[in-house]
């Protein structure tokens, strides 16, 4: 057993991580894996040499299955939260593409509104151009008398 391991085994403290959109109790669940004491006559610790022999067939497989169960386990959370963030992404996505959209309408509107006044300011363009038209010809009238 190494100095560390014996005195001061390692201990994580919860930290508020809000980038990883985990909740508080979500962090201390891991956080306690983690922390879980480390058992010195534990197989792979290393302190005793080759435990493997100590165990029966029976408790090796029990053991087995118990840490398949946390492996399934932790596959099941890391599942779940894979597909809470996609959810959370297709919201958010949801809610930006109708966003866009109430933009593309509000654009649309915008520009039948400029349509129409570019169409009324050319028909009035063209009407005080016949206008000019004709004062110049009556003031062509008048010079030439």
């Amino acid at each position: 057993m190494s100095f560390h391991e014996e005195e001061y085994p390692v201990r994580f403290t919860c930290v508020p991580v809000h980038e990883t959109m985990f909740t508080q109790g979500e962090i201390e669940e891991i956080f306690s894996l983690i922390n879980q004491p480390v058992d010195p006559s534990s197989p792979g610790s290393g302190s005793q040499g080759s435990n493997r022999a100590v165990y029966s067939t029976r408790e090796r497989k029990i053991r087995r299955m118990q840490s398949n169960r946390e492996s399934a386990r932790r596959s099941r959370w890391r599942k779940k939260r894979h597909v809470e963030n996609l959810t959370n992404d297709l919201n958010r996505l949801r809610m930006e593409n109708r966003e866009l959209k109430n933009q593309l309408g509000l654009t649309m509107q915008y520009n039948l509104i400029l349509s129409t006044e570019n169409e009324r300011l050319r028909s009035e363009s063209m009407s005080l151009l016949a206008t000019l038209l004709d004062l110049y010809r009556t003031l062509e009238t008048i010079i030439s008398q």
